[in-house]
Protein backbone atom coordinates (compact mmCIF):
# COMPACT_ATOMS: atom_id res chain seq x y z
CA UNK A 1 0.00 0.00 0.00
CA UNK A 2 2.42 2.73 0.51
CA UNK A 3 4.43 1.19 -2.56
CA UNK A 4 1.05 2.64 -4.60
CA UNK A 5 0.90 6.10 -2.65
CA UNK A 6 4.31 7.10 -3.54
CA UNK A 7 3.58 5.73 -6.81
CA UNK A 8 0.73 8.00 -6.87
CA UNK A 9 2.24 11.03 -5.11
CA UNK A 10 4.61 11.21 -8.30
CA UNK A 11 2.20 10.39 -10.71
CA UNK A 12 0.00 13.36 -9.45
CA UNK A 13 3.16 15.85 -8.99
CA UNK A 14 4.04 14.89 -12.99
CA UNK A 15 0.11 15.60 -13.63
CA UNK A 16 0.19 19.47 -11.89
CA UNK A 17 3.75 20.03 -13.45
CA UNK A 18 2.15 19.14 -16.95
CA UNK A 19 -0.74 21.76 -15.58
CA UNK A 20 1.67 24.16 -15.10
CA UNK A 21 3.62 23.85 -18.24
CA UNK A 22 1.02 25.05 -20.26
CA UNK A 23 3.51 25.06 -23.13
CA UNK A 24 3.84 21.42 -23.23
CA UNK A 25 0.29 20.93 -22.54
CA UNK A 26 -0.86 22.81 -25.89
CA UNK A 27 1.35 20.04 -27.47
CA UNK A 28 -0.06 17.16 -25.90
CA UNK A 29 -3.41 17.96 -27.12
CA UNK A 30 -2.05 20.07 -30.84
CA UNK A 31 0.08 17.11 -32.20
CA UNK A 32 -2.71 14.61 -32.51
CA UNK A 33 -5.67 17.41 -33.97
CA UNK A 34 -2.86 19.33 -36.13
CA UNK A 35 -1.60 15.59 -37.72
CA UNK A 36 -5.31 14.71 -38.17
CA UNK A 37 -6.68 17.77 -40.16
CA UNK A 38 -3.55 17.29 -42.22
CA UNK A 39 -4.01 13.90 -43.32
CA UNK A 40 -7.80 14.68 -43.17
CA UNK A 41 -8.10 17.36 -45.18
CA UNK A 42 -5.20 18.90 -46.62
CA UNK A 43 -3.36 15.76 -48.08
CA UNK A 44 -4.52 14.49 -51.30
CA UNK A 45 -2.81 12.67 -53.92
CA UNK A 46 -5.72 13.22 -56.22
CA UNK A 47 -4.46 16.25 -57.82
CA UNK A 48 -6.11 19.02 -58.94
CA UNK A 49 -6.53 22.59 -59.94
CA UNK A 50 -2.61 22.82 -61.72
CA UNK A 51 -1.70 25.72 -62.93
CA UNK A 52 -1.35 25.95 -66.58
CA UNK A 53 -0.88 28.05 -69.70
CA UNK A 54 -2.36 27.61 -72.81
CA UNK A 55 -0.41 28.76 -76.47
CA UNK A 56 -3.65 28.48 -78.98
CA UNK A 57 -2.24 29.62 -82.14
CA UNK A 58 -5.32 27.96 -84.26
CA UNK A 59 -7.56 29.89 -82.31
CA UNK A 60 -10.79 28.21 -83.83
CA UNK A 61 -14.06 26.91 -82.23
CA UNK A 62 -12.68 23.17 -82.07
CA UNK A 63 -9.31 24.48 -80.20
CA UNK A 64 -11.41 26.82 -77.92
CA UNK A 65 -13.97 23.54 -77.05
CA UNK A 66 -10.79 21.74 -76.57
CA UNK A 67 -9.17 23.76 -74.14
CA UNK A 68 -12.98 23.75 -72.20
CA UNK A 69 -12.56 19.97 -72.62
CA UNK A 70 -9.76 20.23 -70.51
CA UNK A 71 -10.86 22.23 -68.08
CA UNK A 72 -13.80 20.12 -66.80
CA UNK A 73 -11.20 17.27 -66.45
CA UNK A 74 -10.37 19.52 -63.32
CA UNK A 75 -6.74 18.94 -63.27
CA UNK A 76 -5.79 21.91 -64.65
CA UNK A 77 -6.88 25.10 -63.86
CA UNK A 78 -5.80 27.57 -67.29
CA UNK A 79 -4.32 31.13 -65.69
CA UNK A 80 -2.14 32.15 -68.41
CA UNK A 81 -2.20 32.91 -72.25
CA UNK A 82 0.60 32.07 -73.93
CA UNK A 83 2.13 33.22 -77.80
CA UNK A 84 3.89 30.79 -78.66
CA UNK A 85 5.75 27.46 -77.28
CA UNK A 86 9.16 29.47 -75.97
CA UNK A 87 6.88 31.78 -73.47
CA UNK A 88 4.78 28.27 -72.31
CA UNK A 89 8.67 27.33 -71.49
CA UNK A 90 9.73 30.34 -69.71
CA UNK A 91 6.09 30.48 -67.22
CA UNK A 92 7.43 26.77 -66.68
CA UNK A 93 10.90 27.55 -65.92
CA UNK A 94 9.79 30.58 -63.38
CA UNK A 95 7.81 27.65 -62.11
CA UNK A 96 4.16 30.05 -62.76
CA UNK A 97 2.67 27.04 -64.50
CA UNK A 98 2.88 22.88 -63.95
CA UNK A 99 1.08 22.36 -67.56
CA UNK A 100 1.24 23.96 -71.11
CA UNK A 101 -0.80 23.18 -73.46
CA UNK A 102 0.57 23.87 -76.96
CA UNK A 103 -2.12 23.92 -79.94
CA UNK A 104 -0.82 24.35 -83.48
CA UNK A 105 -1.91 26.66 -86.26
CA UNK A 106 -3.18 23.35 -87.93
CA UNK A 107 -5.24 21.36 -85.19
CA UNK A 108 -8.26 21.21 -87.17
CA UNK A 109 -6.57 19.35 -89.87
CA UNK A 110 -4.08 17.62 -87.45
CA UNK A 111 -7.40 16.22 -85.70
CA UNK A 112 -7.99 14.51 -89.32
CA UNK A 113 -4.72 12.39 -89.39
CA UNK A 114 -3.95 9.41 -87.03
CA UNK A 115 -0.31 10.08 -87.41
CA UNK A 116 -0.26 13.45 -85.78
CA UNK A 117 -0.33 14.64 -82.09
CA UNK A 118 -2.87 17.03 -82.48
CA UNK A 119 -1.78 18.80 -79.09
CA UNK A 120 1.32 19.28 -77.50
CA UNK A 121 1.42 19.06 -73.13
CA UNK A 122 4.63 20.51 -71.97
CA UNK A 123 4.81 19.24 -68.27
CA UNK A 124 6.81 20.42 -65.51
CA UNK A 125 8.77 16.60 -64.17
CA UNK A 126 10.01 18.86 -61.44
CA UNK A 127 7.59 16.76 -59.15
CA UNK A 128 7.48 13.31 -60.13
CA UNK A 129 3.51 13.64 -58.60
CA UNK A 130 2.31 16.11 -61.06
CA UNK A 131 3.82 14.36 -64.36
CA UNK A 132 1.71 11.14 -62.76
CA UNK A 133 -1.37 13.11 -62.51
CA UNK A 134 -0.75 14.71 -65.98
CA UNK A 135 -0.12 11.59 -67.96
CA UNK A 136 -4.08 10.84 -66.83
CA UNK A 137 -5.14 13.88 -68.42
CA UNK A 138 -5.17 13.37 -72.21
CA UNK A 139 -7.51 9.95 -70.68
CA UNK A 140 -9.73 12.66 -69.26
CA UNK A 141 -9.56 14.64 -72.41
CA UNK A 142 -10.67 12.09 -74.54
CA UNK A 143 -13.56 10.81 -72.23
CA UNK A 144 -15.08 14.29 -71.69
CA UNK A 145 -15.32 14.44 -75.56
CA UNK A 146 -18.21 11.92 -75.39
CA UNK A 147 -20.09 14.43 -74.64
CA UNK A 148 -18.24 17.71 -76.64
CA UNK A 149 -18.51 18.39 -80.89
CA UNK A 150 -14.83 17.81 -81.10
CA UNK A 151 -13.67 13.64 -80.61
CA UNK A 152 -10.27 12.99 -79.99
CA UNK A 153 -7.64 9.97 -79.89
CA UNK A 154 -5.64 9.03 -77.17
CA UNK A 155 -2.72 9.35 -80.30
CA UNK A 156 -3.43 12.97 -80.55
CA UNK A 157 -1.67 14.17 -77.14
CA UNK A 158 2.09 14.04 -77.41
CA UNK A 159 3.57 14.55 -73.92
CA UNK A 160 6.91 16.38 -73.62
CA UNK A 161 8.35 16.38 -69.91
CA UNK A 162 11.11 19.07 -68.84
CA UNK A 163 13.54 18.49 -66.20
CA UNK A 164 13.17 15.20 -65.04
CA UNK A 165 12.02 12.77 -68.29
CA UNK A 166 13.44 10.01 -66.78
CA UNK A 167 11.06 10.55 -63.33
CA UNK A 168 13.52 9.54 -60.94
CA UNK A 169 12.40 9.85 -57.28
CA UNK A 170 16.26 11.30 -56.15
CA UNK A 171 15.81 14.15 -58.80
CA UNK A 172 12.76 15.03 -57.12
CA UNK A 173 13.64 14.63 -53.42
CA UNK A 174 17.12 15.56 -52.91
CA UNK A 175 16.63 19.21 -53.38
CA UNK A 176 13.62 18.95 -51.20
CA UNK A 177 15.82 17.67 -49.02
CA UNK A 178 17.48 20.87 -48.69
CA UNK A 179 14.67 22.07 -46.90
CA UNK A 180 13.73 19.44 -44.36
CA UNK A 181 17.50 19.25 -43.30
CA UNK A 182 17.80 23.43 -42.61
CA UNK A 183 14.42 23.60 -40.82
CA UNK A 184 14.91 21.13 -38.63
CA UNK A 185 18.56 21.60 -37.70
CA UNK A 186 18.34 25.63 -38.07
CA UNK A 187 15.26 25.94 -35.74
CA UNK A 188 16.63 23.64 -33.05
CA UNK A 189 20.09 24.76 -32.90
CA UNK A 190 19.31 28.57 -32.50
CA UNK A 191 16.42 28.04 -30.32
CA UNK A 192 17.84 25.26 -27.66
CA UNK A 193 21.32 27.11 -27.66
CA UNK A 194 19.92 30.47 -26.43
CA UNK A 195 17.27 28.48 -24.23
CA UNK A 196 20.26 26.96 -22.87
CA UNK A 197 22.62 30.31 -22.04
CA UNK A 198 19.40 31.54 -20.36
CA UNK A 199 19.49 28.17 -18.23
CA UNK A 200 23.41 29.12 -16.96
CA UNK A 201 22.68 32.20 -16.22
CA UNK A 202 24.92 33.03 -19.54
CA UNK A 203 22.61 36.09 -20.68
CA UNK A 204 21.97 37.85 -17.71
CA UNK A 205 25.74 38.44 -17.85
CA UNK A 206 25.60 39.55 -20.89
CA UNK A 207 23.95 42.48 -19.47
CA UNK A 208 26.66 44.07 -17.95
CA UNK A 209 28.27 44.15 -21.37
CA UNK A 210 28.05 46.69 -23.61
CA UNK A 211 26.80 45.10 -26.28
CA UNK A 212 23.46 45.60 -27.55
CA UNK A 213 20.31 42.95 -28.43
CA UNK A 214 20.45 43.12 -32.11
CA UNK A 215 24.29 42.83 -32.09
CA UNK A 216 24.12 39.85 -29.75
CA UNK A 217 21.28 38.20 -32.23
CA UNK A 218 23.35 38.80 -35.09
CA UNK A 219 26.58 37.08 -33.38
CA UNK A 220 24.63 33.89 -32.05
CA UNK A 221 23.26 33.39 -35.66
CA UNK A 222 26.65 33.84 -37.41
CA UNK A 223 28.00 30.35 -36.31
CA UNK A 224 24.94 28.41 -37.58
CA UNK A 225 24.99 30.61 -40.88
CA UNK A 226 28.48 28.59 -41.88
CA UNK A 227 26.43 25.52 -40.34
CA UNK A 228 23.73 25.75 -42.71
CA UNK A 229 26.03 26.43 -45.75
CA UNK A 230 28.12 23.41 -44.79
CA UNK A 231 24.91 21.22 -44.83
CA UNK A 232 23.94 22.67 -48.09
CA UNK A 233 27.37 21.83 -49.74
CA UNK A 234 27.49 18.53 -48.33
CA UNK A 235 23.63 16.96 -49.74
CA UNK A 236 24.58 18.64 -53.20
CA UNK A 237 27.90 16.54 -53.06
CA UNK A 238 25.95 13.43 -51.93
CA UNK A 239 23.33 14.38 -54.38
CA UNK A 240 25.43 14.55 -57.98
CA UNK A 241 27.41 11.83 -56.69
CA UNK A 242 25.73 9.15 -55.48
CA UNK A 243 21.90 10.11 -57.15
CA UNK A 244 23.01 11.89 -60.13
CA UNK A 245 21.03 14.27 -59.91
CA UNK A 246 21.21 17.40 -62.32
CA UNK A 247 22.48 21.08 -61.26
CA UNK A 248 20.96 22.85 -63.85
CA UNK A 249 21.52 26.26 -61.87
CA UNK A 250 24.24 28.37 -60.99
CA UNK A 251 25.99 27.38 -57.42
CA UNK A 252 26.02 30.98 -56.97
CA UNK A 253 22.61 31.11 -57.48
CA UNK A 254 21.76 28.37 -55.19
CA UNK A 255 24.15 29.51 -52.51
CA UNK A 256 22.29 32.57 -52.37
CA UNK A 257 18.54 31.08 -52.11
CA UNK A 258 19.34 28.72 -49.54
CA UNK A 259 21.87 31.55 -47.65
CA UNK A 260 18.00 33.56 -47.52
CA UNK A 261 16.20 30.45 -46.22
CA UNK A 262 19.06 29.81 -43.53
CA UNK A 263 18.48 33.21 -42.30
CA UNK A 264 14.71 32.87 -42.18
CA UNK A 265 14.93 29.79 -39.83
CA UNK A 266 17.74 31.24 -38.10
CA UNK A 267 15.17 34.34 -36.95
CA UNK A 268 12.13 31.80 -36.76
CA UNK A 269 14.73 29.53 -34.13
CA UNK A 270 15.29 33.28 -32.72
CA UNK A 271 11.55 34.09 -32.06
CA UNK A 272 10.88 30.73 -30.54
CA UNK A 273 13.91 31.07 -28.02
CA UNK A 274 11.83 34.16 -27.18
CA UNK A 275 8.68 32.42 -26.16
CA UNK A 276 9.61 28.92 -24.57
CA UNK A 277 11.02 28.13 -21.14
CA UNK A 278 13.15 25.17 -21.73
CA UNK A 279 15.29 23.07 -24.36
CA UNK A 280 12.52 20.50 -24.00
CA UNK A 281 9.77 22.97 -25.29
CA UNK A 282 12.25 24.38 -27.98
CA UNK A 283 12.46 20.96 -29.63
CA UNK A 284 8.90 20.65 -29.02
CA UNK A 285 7.83 23.97 -30.71
CA UNK A 286 10.61 22.99 -33.33
CA UNK A 287 8.89 19.99 -34.26
CA UNK A 288 5.68 21.62 -34.13
CA UNK A 289 6.49 24.03 -37.37
CA UNK A 290 8.42 21.07 -38.89
CA UNK A 291 5.74 18.76 -39.19
CA UNK A 292 3.51 20.87 -41.15
CA UNK A 293 6.46 22.21 -43.40
CA UNK A 294 7.42 19.17 -44.62
CA UNK A 295 3.25 18.07 -45.36
CA UNK A 296 1.83 21.51 -46.59
CA UNK A 297 5.24 22.76 -48.69
CA UNK A 298 5.13 20.78 -51.57
CA UNK A 299 8.18 18.42 -50.52
CA UNK A 300 5.67 15.51 -50.04
CA UNK A 301 2.43 16.03 -51.30
CA UNK A 302 1.58 18.64 -54.55
CA UNK A 303 0.75 21.72 -53.57
CA UNK A 304 -1.60 22.50 -55.82
CA UNK A 305 -3.41 18.94 -54.74
CA UNK A 306 -4.41 20.79 -51.24
CA UNK A 307 -7.58 22.66 -50.55
CA UNK A 308 -7.12 26.49 -50.18
CA UNK A 309 -7.34 26.67 -46.06
CA UNK A 310 -4.45 24.65 -46.59
CA UNK A 311 -2.91 26.43 -49.18
CA UNK A 312 -3.27 29.36 -46.82
CA UNK A 313 -1.40 28.20 -44.07
CA UNK A 314 1.49 26.55 -45.84
CA UNK A 315 2.29 30.47 -47.59
CA UNK A 316 3.08 31.11 -44.38
CA UNK A 317 5.78 28.70 -44.25
CA UNK A 318 9.39 29.35 -45.11
CA UNK A 319 10.15 26.28 -46.49
CA UNK A 320 6.96 26.20 -49.10
CA UNK A 321 8.71 29.50 -50.59
CA UNK A 322 12.44 27.16 -50.58
CA UNK A 323 10.82 24.51 -52.10
CA UNK A 324 9.77 26.61 -55.28
CA UNK A 325 13.46 28.58 -55.37
CA UNK A 326 15.31 25.06 -55.16
CA UNK A 327 13.58 23.06 -57.24
CA UNK A 328 13.56 25.72 -59.55
CA UNK A 329 16.85 27.04 -59.68
CA UNK A 330 18.69 23.68 -59.05
CA UNK A 331 15.89 21.69 -61.73
CA UNK A 332 14.60 24.29 -63.81
CA UNK A 333 17.51 26.75 -64.03
CA UNK A 334 15.88 29.53 -62.93
CA UNK A 335 17.59 32.99 -62.62
CA UNK A 336 17.42 34.92 -59.83
CA UNK A 337 15.08 37.45 -61.16
CA UNK A 338 12.50 34.73 -62.51
CA UNK A 339 12.03 33.94 -58.74
CA UNK A 340 12.05 37.41 -57.56
CA UNK A 341 8.64 37.16 -55.86
CA UNK A 342 9.61 34.15 -53.28
CA UNK A 343 12.77 35.93 -52.75
CA UNK A 344 10.82 39.33 -51.69
CA UNK A 345 8.35 37.02 -49.40
CA UNK A 346 11.40 35.15 -47.60
CA UNK A 347 13.39 39.28 -46.89
CA UNK A 348 9.72 40.28 -45.19
CA UNK A 349 9.23 36.97 -43.47
CA UNK A 350 12.90 37.64 -42.00
CA UNK A 351 12.46 41.56 -41.29
CA UNK A 352 8.65 40.46 -39.33
CA UNK A 353 10.65 37.53 -37.14
CA UNK A 354 13.69 39.41 -36.47
CA UNK A 355 11.96 42.76 -35.05
CA UNK A 356 9.62 40.26 -32.87
CA UNK A 357 12.44 38.38 -31.84
CA UNK A 358 14.90 41.04 -30.75
CA UNK A 359 11.78 43.11 -29.22
CA UNK A 360 11.01 39.94 -27.05
CA UNK A 361 14.60 39.10 -26.01
CA UNK A 362 15.32 42.53 -24.96
CA UNK A 363 11.68 42.45 -23.11
CA UNK A 364 13.42 39.10 -21.76
CA UNK A 365 16.60 40.56 -20.74
CA UNK A 366 15.05 43.23 -19.24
Amino acid sequence: MKSLQRIKAIVLKELRQLRRDRLTFAMIVGFPVMQLLMFGYAINMDVRNLDAAVADLSATAASRQFVMDMVQTQVINIKYQARDAKELEGLLRQGKISVGIYIPPDFERRLQQADRAAVQLLIDGSDTVIQSAVALLGQKAVAASARSPVTYLPGEFQSRTYYNPERRSPVNTVPGLLGVILTMTMILFTSVAIVRERERGNLELLITTPIRTPELMLAKILPYIFIGLIQVTLVLALGVLLFKVPINGTLINIYAVTLIFIIANLALGLMISTIVQSQFQAMQLTFFILIPSILLSGFMFPFAGMPKPAQWIAEILPMTHFMRLIRGVVLRGASLAELSDELLILGIFILVLMTIAIKRFSKRLD
